[in-house]
């Protein structure tokens, strides 16, 4: 596993295999973690940028981690593949 290859929809670290989501075929996926994505889609699909932000705020305080870090991961997500906006869009 890459040791800097994050979830690119929540920004959760990908460090072991059973973290990596799964495609319809059931082979692992690199991209996104099980909890985003699983059976070759989103878990939650309609999810909005604002309401990831709100819950990755809370999963992280519930693991009582430190709000640094926190504020990173937060901050880190507009730029993740599942949030950037297409070129044409711009």
């Amino acid at each position: 596993m890459e040791a800097n290859n994050c979830c690119q929809s929540c920004s959760m670290p990908l460090d072991k295999p059973e973290l990596l989501g799964t495609e319809k075929d059931g082979k692992k996926n690199n991209e996104y973690c099980v909890y985003c994505y699983q059976n070759g889609a989103f878990t939650n699909p309609n999810i909005t940028l604002a309401e990831m932000k709100i819950l990755v705020k809370q999963q992280m305080e519930k693991m009582k981690m430190e709000q640094s870090v926190i504020n990173r991961a937060v901050d880190s997500l507009p730029g993740l593949k599942r949030w950037r906006l297409p070129k044409t869009a711009l």
